[in-house]
């Protein structure tokens, strides 16, 4: 008998109790999901609902919705079929889901079954949508569900360019249950990205257990990562690891760069086979977490220089995610602040004057925004008015900021006397070129010519207030290179 006759003979014999009983399974999965959203449960309990439903409409083994990627949707003949991906539409289409399923080759499946199929994949599509708009709500703090949060999570605060790819890398890597090995430099919130992206993923109900690599002690550290058995030594009492700890949850690895030879040999067998044995025990046994890793130093740096193991930088690498220094995205440095500050309003009730805000902003922050974080606690204490001025701040972070406009301030100079110096300054960094240091500065070569001219030192009184905000006095003809000012006789023009 051939496939096609051998399905049509199969639909022949079940075809009305089969379909009865898909129409109520069919119904059963539309109410559930309503049900979930009537009690704005967590999303992720409507995705495993939609997925058991699946499973009653179709006779499948295993059946799983999953979030981006591009999948092929090709279907032939219902014999010899092990497994079938059927491609859930999305609103980005170059970023569509997917339903996987996997049968016995001799079950029987026909055309209906893998039209039912199909409209499953509809309906995920749903299912997903729905999933990304609660969790944007989420994020955006407009959605709040009834169940209590265990933790409350600092949100990443920021509206730079550079933190809009931050979320959105989150909210990728959030969807999948690959290891993630975050880098950045000491202070600038890895450990908040990594309780983002658990947060955000379907792990978000299980634990999320944090370990300082650099704290392991070395003759602990089997104990303390894998457990150990009860009574392996005199007055030693069973405890689990903490790779059992984070069994259904996301294992957080701070600081892995500072880990021994010996520690990153026990570590790479663990994450490789995602099994720990204990300590003491008999045989290994697996674990279902989700591994997030973080240094501060580049580990492929390490590994050139034979530091770090190379097969461990495998394991952990490969979705790499950076966490930008706040030095990089100095604008979001005065919305950190009053953050910070509006975190302490019940305590003491502070704001920024503008010269510390400019001071913050100039401050290069090699702690980050941690360092961000402690200066604002420090402003909150002893800060004596409820406006935190310059002289607040520690002299670390006015030291650049003072030293560039006090004593411009002292000698009460004029604006053009200010820029006077800092064209000059702009100048003797491009090396005299001229027509370059009036592209840096944003002013015309002609107004630049005008700010040279100006005198550093003013003998005479202050002139009166200008309106021009430009040209400080009247532009001549373009000059020569012989007549030009000695300051600039090395310019390339």
């Amino acid at each position: 008998m051939t496939v096609p006759a051998a399905a049509q003979s199969l639909r022949a014999m079940t075809h009305t109790p089969r379909q009865r009983e898909r129409r109520e399974a069919l119904t059963t999965l539309l109410g559930t999901l309503m049900r979930s959203l009537d009690r704005q449960q967590d999303i992720s309990l409507m995705r495993g609902a939609f997925e058991e439903m699946v499973r009653r409409l179709v006779p499948v083994k295993t059946v799983q919705l999953r979030d981006g990627g591009l999948w092929a949707t090709r279907l032939e003949g219902a014999m010899g079929v092990e497994s079938v991906a059927l491609e859930v539409p999305s609103a980005d289409p170059m970023s569509p889901g997917v339903l996987e399923a996997t049968f016995d080759p001799g079950c029987g499946l026909g055309e209906w079954d893998f039209q039912m199929l199909g409209i499953c994949a509809q309906i995920g599509a749903l299912v997903l949508e729905l999933e990304r708009s609660r969790l944007q709500l989420a994020r955006a703090g407009l959605f709040c569900a009834n169940r209590p949060r265990r933790e409350t999570s600092v949100p990443l605060v920021g509206s730079t360019a550079v933190m809009q790819r931050l979320r959105s890398t989150i909210e990728r890597a959030a969807a999948t249950d690959f290891t993630i090995l975050l880098e950045g430099e000491s202070g600038v919130g890895k450990e908040l990205v990594a309780r983002q992206i658990h947060d955000l993923s379907r792990r978000r109900n299980g634990p999320f257990v944090a370990i300082n690599c650099a704290a392991l002690v070395e003759t602990l550290l089997e104990a303390e990562l894998f457990g150990i058995e009860d009574r392996t030594a005199t007055g030693v009492r069973g405890r689990r690891g903490k790779f059992e700890v984070a069994d259904g949850g996301t294992l957080f690895l701070d600081e892995v760069s500072d880990l021994s030879a010996s520690a990153q040999a026990k570590l790479l067998r663990a994450i490789q086979d995602l099994a720990v044995e204990r300590v003491g025990g008999q045989g290994a046994h697996r674990v279902d977490i989700r591994i997030i890793a973080a240094t501060n130093r580049g580990l492929a740096a390490l590994v050139d220089r034979q530091q770090f193991r190379l097969d461990l930088f495998y394991r952990l690498s490969g979705v790499d995610v950076r966490v930008p220094a706040l030095r990089e995205r100095r604008a979001d440095i005065l919305e950190l602040a009053n953050y910070f500050l509006d975190r302490h309003r019940s305590t003491r009730s502070v704001e920024l004057s503008p010269a510390a805000a400019d001071a913050l902003i100039t401050y290069d922050w090699p702690g980050n925004v941690r360092e961000l974080e402690r200066l604002m606690e420090r402003a909150v204490t002893l800060a004596a008015s409820d406006v935190i001025e310059l002289d607040d701040l520690p002299p670390a972070v006015r030291r650049d900021y003072a030293t560039a406009l006090a004593p411009s301030v002292s000698r009460d100079e004029t604006l053009r006397t200010w820029a006077s110096r800092y064209a000059r300054l702009m100048l003797d960094k491009c090396h005299g070129n001229k027509r370059e240091a009036s592209q840096v500065l944003g002013i015309s070569y002609h107004t630049l010519q005008a700010y040279l001219r100006h005198p550093l030192h003013e003998t005479q009184a202050k002139e009166p207030r200008i309106e021009s905000a430009e040209v400080a006095e009247p532009i001549e003809p373009r000059e020569t290179g012989q007549n030009e000012p000695a300051l600039a006789a090395g310019s390339s023009l």
